[in-house]
């Protein structure tokens, strides 16, 4: 039987081994034992089990109904409304003790990819969206200079240092920027907490050298890395565009506070979510520099380079409610993001996109383009909160667990701020294992000349997700 199951989740599943940071307490008796739960996929290399190999796998899938910005054509037919299906994510994590010291980890997947968009070398004109890309996320090695535990005792180091090279996602800027898309509390991330995502990056990684550890309670990340080139060329009098010709180095740190119960940060991926099994409070904060990043064109064949910098600071908090029997729990997170990426610099971004701007459409246009199309962010300042809370136990296989987020965003290129709603719930089965969240997001439309806004649109989500 866990033969089959095993089988079975390497055909949909996603990884989780490698994105858990809070190791929760378990009530399940031998009779309530999780089905999903395999055990470790390790390999041994040595008798007494200090030198080995680790893989985790995991999928996310989507089912979507997408409200389509103005002027959106889709296989080039206009279209308002679109349905679809997707791979939102789907990896594969191999880590490996080599010695007492060092570590490799690697993860590879693919994303992004439904029936229109995200296609590798089958996307053509006899269909799109096929093959996407499988390629590398994180390639690093890692050093234990002072390891979490003892080698000898195997009792926990009050401060710990290690450091690593290669392509990392040991980021900057806040908690979410270094986000596990496995303990997600909505049904994705909201990606601006990402500041350079695809553009100088690798789906948030970039090619360097890092440390982390902990002194005592205080948690830090720090790196300096050799983002990505970009070459883009600006309009005359436009706002800024991606060009870092001059090749400087990114430099990135984020630490936070530990008030009750610390966490495990064997790898870079910090939770959203852990139902709040164990009382957390963390305070944080984190920047992301990369000098001559951005350039403008003021005026004719006059071009002036601009650094980004990106600041943030959040809270995080995780605080169990009532009788323990109930398992009921309160999941709260806040973020303040300030951007600079020099003058009037502006992204818009969505996720599997599968709308075309259609030729023939005369109505008001959006700022943001075609088909699920949002401003994403720019230089200005966004706030970010969401809550989520575990009902009362009510079956010993599911969880219910609603939540709410909310984004306000400030972009010096607009004239005025734009507020964005997602409203859903998690329904969990056997823990963190698999889920299925449904979840309704609600965004502004800007007026392509008056940068007002002048519309909303909706996407309705159910996800699916499986964790091994």
């Amino acid at each position: 039987m866990k033969r089959i199951l095993f089988i079975l989740g390497l055909i949909g599943s996603q990884m989780a081994y490698s994105q858990d940071t809070l190791k929760p307490g378990t009530s399940e008796t031998a009779a309530e034992k999780n089905p999903l739960d395999i055990g470790e996929l390790k390999i041994n290399l040595t008798p007494k089990g200090d030198k080995w190999l680790k893989f985790s796998v995991s999928s996310q899938m989507w089912l979507r109904s997408i409200e389509n910005n103005p002027g959106t054509a889709v296989n080039s037919v206009p279209q308002q409304e679109t349905y679809d299906a997707g791979m939102r994510r789907m990896r594969v994590t191999i880590q490996s003790q080599i010695t007492p010291f060092y570590s490799v980890f690697l993860q590879v997947g693919a994303n992004n990819q439904n029936f229109i968009s995200g296609g590798g070398s089958g996307t053509g004109t006899n269909g799109a969206g096929k093959k996407a890309a499988f390629f590398f996320h994180d390639a690093y090695n890692e050093l234990a200079i002072i390891p979490r535990n003892d080698f000898q005792t195997g009792l926990p180091n009050k401060n710990s240092l290690y450091f690593g090279v290669g392509l990392h996602s040991w980021n900057g800027v806040s908690r979410m920027t270094n986000g596990s898309t496995t303990k997600m509390l909505a049904g994705d991330l909201p990606i601006f907490n990402f500041p350079t995502i695809e553009i100088s990056d690798q789906f948030s990684r970039q090619f360097g050298v890092f440390v982390h550890g902990e002194f005592d309670r205080l948690n830090y990340r720090f790196s300096v890395n050799k983002p990505f080139a970009t070459n883009l060329k600006p309009s005359v009098g436009s706002g800024a565009v991606d060009n870092n010709q001059n090749g400087k180095l990114s430099f990135a740190g984020y630490a936070y506070y530990q008030f009750f119960n610390k966490e495990i940060t064997a790898t870079s991926f910090l939770a959203g979510n852990n139902l709040a099994v164990k009382k957390v409070l963390n305070v944080g904060a984190g920047f992301y520099t990369n000098k001559n990043a951005t350039q403008t064109q003021p005026k004719e064949n006059v071009f002036e380079s601009h650094n980004t910098s990106v600041l943030g600071t959040d809270i995080y908090s995780e605080i169990p409610v009532g009788d323990k029997k109930k398992e009921m729990g309160l999941t709260l997170y806040g973020v303040f993001y300030h951007y600079n990426y020099g003058p009037n610099y502006l992204r818009t971004s969505g996720i599997m996109n599968p709308g075309t701007a259609d030729p023939g459409f005369t109505g008001q246009k959006a700022l943001e383009g075609a088909g699920n199309n949002r401003i994403l962010m720019g230089t200005g300042n966004i706030f970010f909160t969401q809550a989520g809370f575990v009902l009362p136990k009510f079956s010993k296989i599911l969880k219910v667990q609603p939540f709410f987020s909310y984004a306000l965003k400030d972009m010096k290129a607009l004239q005025e701020k734009g507020s964005y709603y997602d409203i859903g719930a998690n329904l969990f089965l056997y823990g963190q294992n698999a889920k299925i969240v449904a979840q309704y997001s609600s965004r502004p439309l800007y007026d392509a000349v008056s940068k007002t806004i002048f519309d909303r649109k909706g996407e309705f989500l159910l996800g699916l997700f499986i964790v091994l």
